[in-house]
């Protein structure tokens, strides 16, 4: 068992719309943008993660680059292998030595069948011998320490780049969730439109991520509140480049639409629940995971609409990835994996 360990590469990855996390050993190796530069000529891929993203809108007729992932699942089929073969690389030379490839991946929970195929033919395509997919909040509950095999009910909502994945946890298994395509890439379009109507400034999706970064808000009223930051785009009148200030306010009045679909999306949860379960809730209160929950003011808002105790989880970027590598541990011990065998 020992030497076939010194052949098998075990790797547990969340395959996100904004980043994508893997961890080997126990250790997140890669935490790169799920973004890949391609050579329109060759079709050959020229880089990813970092160094494809420095390159986004910023490219010529010979370079492409392609976000493979749309709303939390694979959009373009290709691009995504490359991706996927390209950070499994970086992770180092030492890959050429392994036979066996055994790989955990996490999938959104809303997602359909012809998607599920999707994540496990991609899988194949560079050499996984053994897959599994697991779901996006029961990966989070594991991430952030929950015990999910008791009988105890526990919300989780994770926030992520294109979807908000809302689910109530217990006995191993979801009793019930919400998947809405609303989470960060949208509150990124939001920004993008509200400076161009606003402010007659266009800015590309790069900066409006800065923006939502720095002065990113879910409350117009904040505690302590993030200085202006500075914004450089296009006038759109003059079409000459052109620099002004946006406070968090007006980022809180752009993306408030959107926050309020979440909102809408978490009661619904909640009114779906079954009583018992809504009393250990009560009780317990809703975590809050994805790059979503670092929104400044964003658990007081849920928390004042639905009166309940809200957790932001300690490293929520990451609390996906690392459940997705307590799963790729315990493959033997979780029925809530799903394999090749059972789709």
């Amino acid at each position: 068992m020992k030497l076939f360990s010194l052949f098998t590469q075990e790797l547990a990855i969340d395959l996100g719309t904004a980043n994508t996390l893997i961890i080997q050993d126990g250790e997140v190796v890669i935490d790169e943008p799920s973004i890949v530069a391609i050579d329109t000529r060759t079709g050959e891929t020229i880089a990813v993660g970092n160094r494809a993203m420095q390159m986004h809108e910023k490219t010529h007729q010979n370079i492409r680059t392609i976000r493979p992932l749309k709303d939390g699942v694979i959009a373009d089929f290709q691009a995504a292998e490359s991706m996927i073969e390209g950070l499994i690389n970086l992770i180092g030379s030492k890959r050429r030595f392994f036979t066996h490839l055994k790989m955990v991946i996490c999938i959104p929970s809303g997602i359909t069948e012809v998607e599920k195929r999707a994540v496990f033919d991609s899988a194949d395509h560079v050499d996984s011998k053994e897959t599994y997919l697991i779901f996006e909040p029961m990966a989070a509950a594991l991430g952030i320490g929950l015990d999910v095999e008791e009988p105890v009910g526990n919300m989780i909502i994770d926030i992520g780049g294109g979807t908000t994945e809302i689910a109530v946890i217990a006995l191993s298994g979801i009793v019930g969730d919400q998947s809405i395509r609303t989470a960060g890439d949208e509150f990124t379009e939001n920004i993008i439109d509200f400076m161009k109507r606003n402010h007659n400034i266009l800015i590309g999706e790069r900066t409006a991520e800065q923006i939502k970064i720095n002065v990113g808000s879910a409350l117009k009223q904040l505690d302590n509140p993030p200085e202006d930051f500075a914004v450089n785009g296009r006038d759109l009148i003059t079409g000459i480049p052109k620099q002004l200030s946006i406070s968090y306010q007006e980022v809180a009045e752009s993306i408030d639409e959107s926050i309020t679909k979440i909102e809408e999306a978490i009661l619904k949860a909640l009114e779906t629940t079954p009583p018992e379960l809504a009393s250990d809730i009560y009780k317990t209160g809703l975590y809050l995971t994805g790059g979503g929950a670092l929104l400044r003011g964003l658990d007081k808002r849920i928390s004042r609409i639905t009166k309940l105790p809200v957790h932001i989880a300690d490293d929520p970027l990451r609390a996906v990835v690392k459940g997705t590598g307590i799963a790729l541990k315990n493959t033997h011990r979780y029925s809530f994996l799903i394999d090749r065998k059972s789709v």
